[in-house]
């Protein structure tokens, strides 16, 4: 669903009117410093939301395989991975990162697949043994089977899943390490080509995960289970692998073991790499040379900022994903998810569909998308109270710190429609004749792709 709203409304038309950031699209017809300031700051923070979700999984799998429990040698393993990461991107740039990208979804693919075999061959490759294994080790029983077991004991639960779904189907059309990848493809063609290519494999990928996230629970049992609660979900893979190979101990288990942390390990650097090099690509080209140099900067000074950067942001997500370690990795890629959609994707769809849509209203869609969909993470219970349970503090802040006023984990069905009023507000309450004006030009470049190769400073 996802991929089908980024191949049906940002894909090709992104890649006819765009150039090398997202704010150069939304620059082409308005004023350039707000709109490219803006732009340049909802790229950074959504970066560094997704950036957290990598950092904490990163130092789980290190920590994983080193046999590390202090949680101040978990800390310094973040910070060390962390710093090797963000040395790659500094060094590798965007050919680098590519590649990286392609050998991970070659290596993510090919050993998934193999677990997935492993899994089903441990039960004859009957799906309802598996799944009544599942069911029977949880301790759940049926209920583990059906609906409403994580969503849908409350009222609030229910609208905390829609609004997760509504947060995942939206933000991918709106994530900038998605979108600057339609700038690095020759033609809009290509750009649907390589989305139809990523809903295949994405598709795919995601059908193995319901075998592999039904294998953990089947298959973990004692202190591998426990070591699974404990980590949020986020050693199921690995010690799954590690349990079809032969178990803890095992040559099999293992190489197994050692295979899955390796797969797991590029993807986080590849997903790393790709937001870093956008990140700090937007701050030097949009906020650096556009912003303070009015584009007069060299390639050689942007190319200076953007490592400059990349290693501020990368610090920066270090820092916060520390004390994030307790949080699921899924949960917080969503919430990255979330702030996309409220922030990005308004301000995108806006300006290539709506000749009205000026400087205005694409500043306060950015910026209301980005405070609302913050500001209620800040005060939902992902920052507090949740209490502690197992020992655990289960959210961000201390225990004795309770600010949750807003009852979901999820702000997107909040959020993204505040993103889209607040982009139809301050449209309606300003006139900007040359937005208006260049509406058509705009228009006639994202159907055909005349002028795409141009530059779209002015």
């Amino acid at each position: 669903m996802a991929w089908l709203v980024a191949l049906l409304l940002v894909a090709e038309m992104l890649r006819n009117s765009g150039r090398y950031t997202m704010a150069d699209q939304l620059a082409y017809r308005m004023k350039q410093k707000p709109v490219r300031m803006a732009a340049a700051t909802s790229t950074v923070v959504v970066s560094i939301f997704y950036l957290l979700a990598q950092m904490v999984g990163a130092g789980s799998l290190v920590a994983l395989l080193l046999g590390v429990d202090s949680q101040a040698i978990k800390n310094l393993v973040i910070l060390g991975v962390g710093l090797l990461m963000i040395f790659y991107v500094t060094v590798g740039g965007m050919k680098g990162t590519t590649w990286v990208q392609i050998v991970k979804a070659v290596l993510l693919m090919a050993g998934s697949a193999l677990i997935v075999v492993l899994v089903l061959a441990k039960f004859g490759f009957n799906l309802s043994d598996l799944l009544g294994t599942a069911a029977s080790n949880t301790g759940k029983g049926q209920a583990f089977l059906e609906p409403g077991l994580k969503y849908g004991a409350t009222t609030t639960s229910k609208i905390d899943f829609l609004s997760l779904g509504i947060a995942l189907v939206l933000g991918t059309a709106g994530l900038p390490h998605i979108l600057i990848r339609f700038y690095t493809v020759p033609t809009s063609r290509d750009a649907r080509k390589s989305v139809l290519w990523a809903i295949g494999l994405i598709g795919t990928f995601y059908l193995f995960t319901l075998i592999l996230g039904f294998g953990a629970a089947a298959l973990l049992k004692g202190d591998e289970a426990a070591e699974v609660a404990t980590s949020k979900g986020n050693l199921a893979s690995p010690l799954l692998a590690e349990a079809v190979g032969g178990g803890a101990g095992s040559t099999g288990g293992a190489i197994l073991l050692a295979l899955i942390a390796a797969v797991a390990f590029a993807t986080i650097l590849a997903v790393v790499a790709g937001l870093t090099l956008t990140s700090s690509t937007s701050v030097a080209h949009d906020i650096y040379n556009n912003v303070l140099k009015d584009g007069k900067a060299t390639e050689k000074e942007e190319i200076k900022v953007t490592r400059i950067a990349a290693f501020t942001i990368g610090l920066i997500a270090i820092l916060l994903a520390i004390p994030a370690q307790n949080l699921n990795i899924a949960f917080l890629v969503a919430l990255a998810f979330a702030v996309a959609a409220s922030a990005n994707l308004p301000a995108i769809v806006f300006n290539m569909f709506w000749k009205r849509f000026n400087t205005r209203g694409a500043t306060w869609s950015i910026y209301g998308g980005l405070i609302s969909s913050i500001g209620l993470v800040f005060f939902s219970p992902v920052m507090s109270g949740k209490g502690v349970i197992d020992g655990v503090n289960q959210s961000l802040l201390p225990a004795s710190i309770d600010i949750s006023w807003f009852p979901l984990e999820n702000p997107g069905i909040v959020s993204i429609p505040l993103g889209f009023l607040f982009g139809i507000i301050g449209t309606l309450t300003s006139r900007e004749a040359r937005a208006e004006e260049m509406y058509t030009e705009l228009e006639v470049r994202a159907l055909t792709g005349a002028g795409a190769e141009q530059a779209v400073s002015h």
